[in-house]
């Protein structure tokens, strides 16, 4: 079945997924950009493309969501799948993202709102101003028209796509993960990750010390900084002169503390109840 690593977009689950796929899809721990392939994102518009769905029809693709998901689970009946989404886990047009019948559990991971609205604006080439507002606003990313030819994908803003995921905690299939502890006790907070996942699934963790030590020093910012300088991260997305935007770029210097009073300000006032209950006012 299914497991969801989800989270609005840069708050830091490509570095979830990357420790992930060291541990779990690698002999030695060791992390290399190829093992992100293990997991995947959803939607995706190569799945969907393969299983027949017009993926030019925005509303045929949220319609299959379910199917896609049966079919995921149908080749992969014995392990546990997981999927990365920046999706927030509401109906759309009637139609449900996912359901008990096909997730197993879901990692939701969140980053101070303040930081998002940094990195969000250097990934995507905008102003703050213009980035506080898709972080405050309903809102879709990818579709037919982008110009990475992404696949469409139902955010929210960042409020709502955090709250949605609360649905799983009714139950017990919820496990949320700040960036910021996984930054600052990456160890502790990783190997909480990974009893979840056992746990969840049946299975007893028996940790490799080994491959924990290997995952935690290759998947370190300046490790994945300098990975992503000799190595092209093919997750990058293409600026407006061609050339891949630095994905890993702020890291520990990105603290939220310097925005222009006004962008800080509106951002506090807006998600004051969800930054009071996750201590980040």
């Amino acid at each position: 079945m299914i497991f969801w690593l989800a989270s609005y977009p840069k708050s830091g689950n490509t570095l979830i997924r990357s420790m992930l796929s060291a541990y779990l899809f690698s002999e030695d721990g060791k992390f290399e950009f190829s093992l992100l392939k293990n997991i995947k994102k959803f939607p995706d518009f190569g799945v969907f493309r393969n299983l027949g769905i017009d993926t030019s029809d925005e509303k045929e693709v949220v319609k299959k969501y379910i199917y896609v998901q049966q079919e995921i689970n149908k080749r992969d009946s014995n392990t546990i799948r997981l999927l990365k989404t920046h999706s927030a886990l509401n109906d759309i047009n009637g139609y449900k993202f996912t359901d008990l019948k096909n997730t197993l559990g879901a990692i939701y991971i969140v980053r101070d709102p303040r930081k998002v609205v940094l990195s969000y604006a250097n990934h995507s080439e905008i102003s703050l101003e213009e980035s506080l507002n898709r972080l405050t606003n309903m809102r879709t990313i990818g579709g037919i028209n982008d110009a990475q030819n992404q696949s469409v994908t139902h955010v929210g803003s960042w409020a709502s796509n955090y709250n949605s995921w609360k649905e799983f905690k009714k139950v017990d299939r919820y496990l949320l993960i700040k960036y910021e502890d996984l930054i600052l006790k990456p160890e502790e907070t990783f190997i909480s990750i990974l009893n979840f996942i056992y746990k969840i699934s049946n299975a007893k963790l028996v940790l490799n010390k080994k491959k924990l030590k290997n995952v935690l020093e290759t998947t370190t910012f300046e490790y994945l900084q300098n990975l992503e300088q000799k190595k092209n991260f093919p997750e990058a997305i293409k600026a407006k002169d061609g050339k891949n935007i630095t994905f890993f770029k702020y890291g520990n210097k990105n603290t939220g503390k310097n925005l222009p009073y006004i962008i800080n300000d509106t951002l506090e006032n807006i998600f004051q109840q969800e930054m009071k209950e996750l201590k980040y006012l």
